[in-house]
């Protein structure tokens, strides 16, 4: 007989550790390419937005988390909040926007691992094996996390030492240095940083499987944006010393540039970047499911998705649909298409995260709502600063979620 419940095996250093595994690896290796080519040398400047953004969002979701301890994320909260259709419309931006982002980030494993002929057999294979970690059960998914984190700091680790002792590859840089900058520039780098800021979220749409969860879920959502705060700080501030925003703008991975003379540290970068990618995409692949999940129970989606494995107390029709899914997507995605959509999608996401936290009674609140503000109109600027593309996607498959809704419900009367 399956059910409907999860199971709460998680404690705090856990929800850390999937919140942090999901960050770091969702942009530390990959995003400052394209952020510098937007920011330029006003890079850091760009990291700090992003930064206030993702914390006004991560305090928000940990508000709201406290009070409403479920699986789901936002699209309990704005069903909560704000009615049905914001719920609704947040759940399908996070489902659309994450799986596209487990495309990306597949293809982005693989290519630390492959040469590109080999990309897409590789990813899904990849993906696969995750999707099918998820299916045992979530512990063994926040033990994976804990070893993915720490495989991914002594990656990141090794080359920045190897950096800093072959000294610098560029003449210093000033200010008004790099490919674009000014305003514009900043805030579409932070529209860009913000896609390695966006795996607090995932702690949150756990809420039924933390511990004690109104004391947890809150400290682990800002625990583990403020760990991975210092870590993009100081990644980004090494690389810019170390290869300046002009060749930094150009690079796809611009930590292996730091290693490439040293085998021994490039294959630690390596096993790092894979660890931290790997640790990224269990911890989306897991929020997708459980978002998924809370969606299908209210009916959004099929009823069939709304059970859980009477074992292992995990969604197995959501994981094992999410891999087929995400293998046409593998198929046929272009990477930075998809990332650039996520983005789009995710800070949707958060828009209706911020105004549901906004209408919380004084007795559930914790921070002030000039945050809430803040993080709503900041995810809106940043959503219009993405590229046109992006946005145009992003916007197109929210008319489809608004039409698929629309339909099922008319079939339903």
């Amino acid at each position: 007989m399956t059910t409907s419940q999860l199971s709460r095996s998680l404690g705090t250093w856990d929800a850390i550790a999937i919140g942090v595994a999901s960050m770091v690896g969702a942009g530390v290796f990959v995003v400052w390419g394209p952020a510098t080519a937007a920011a330029g040398s006003l890079l850091p400047l760009a990291l700090v937005l992003a930064a206030v953004v993702a914390w006004c969002n991560a305090s928000s979701s940990a508000q709201l988390a406290a009070q409403y301890p479920q699986a789901g994320g936002t699209y309990v909260y704005g069903r909560q909040r704000l009615g049905h259709w914001p719920g609704y419309l947040a759940g399908w931006s996070f489902v659309i926007g994450k799986t596209a982002s487990c495309a990306a980030m597949s293809l982005a494993f693989a290519a630390y691992l492959v040469p590109e002929p080999l990309l897409r057999p590789v990813g899904i294979a990849i993906m696969w094996g995750l999707v099918l970690i998820n299916c045992l059960g979530v512990t063994r998914t926040a033990l994976l996390a804990k070893i993915f984190a720490v495989l991914a700091l002594a990656g990141i680790t090794a080359a920045l030492a190897v950096g800093f002792a072959d000294g610098p590859k560029s003449a210093s840089f000033g200010w008004g240095d790099g490919p674009m900058g000014g305003a514009y520039g900043v805030l579409q780098g932070a529209g860009l940083l913000f896609f390695a800021f966006a795996g607090y979220a995932r702690v949150a749409t756990m809420g039924e499987e933390v511990r004690e969860p109104r004391r947890t879920i809150p400290r682990a959502i800002l625990a583990a944006l403020a760990i991975a705060l210092v870590i993009y700080a100081v990644v980004a501030a090494s690389l810019l010393l170390l290869i300046g925003p002009g060749a930094l703008a150009s690079m796809s991975a611009p930590l292996t540039a730091l290693v490439e003379s040293h085998p021994v540290a490039r294959i630690v970068l390596t096993v790092g970047a894979s660890a931290a990618i790997a640790g990224a995409l269990l911890g989306l692949l897991s929020g997708i499911g459980r978002t998924w999940l809370a969606m299908a129970r209210e009916g959004d989606l099929p009823r069939w998705f709304a059970v859980t494995h009477p074992r292992t107390k995990v969604p197995h029709r959501v994981e094992l649909t999410l891999g087929v899914v995400l293998t046409v997507i593998v198929l046929v995605a272009d990477l930075r298409g998809a990332i650039g959509f996520s983005s789009f999608a995710v800070l949707l996401y958060y828009l209706v995260a911020n105004v549901s936290a906004f209408t919380q009674d004084d007795g559930e609140r914790r921070y002030p709502k000039a945050w809430q503000v803040l993080g709503a109109l900041l995810c809106l600027v940043l959503a219009a600063t993405l590229p046109i593309g992006s946005v145009v996607g992003g916007l197109i498959v929210l008319a489809v979620g608004v039409l698929w809704r629309l339909l099922s419900r008319r079939a339903l009367r």
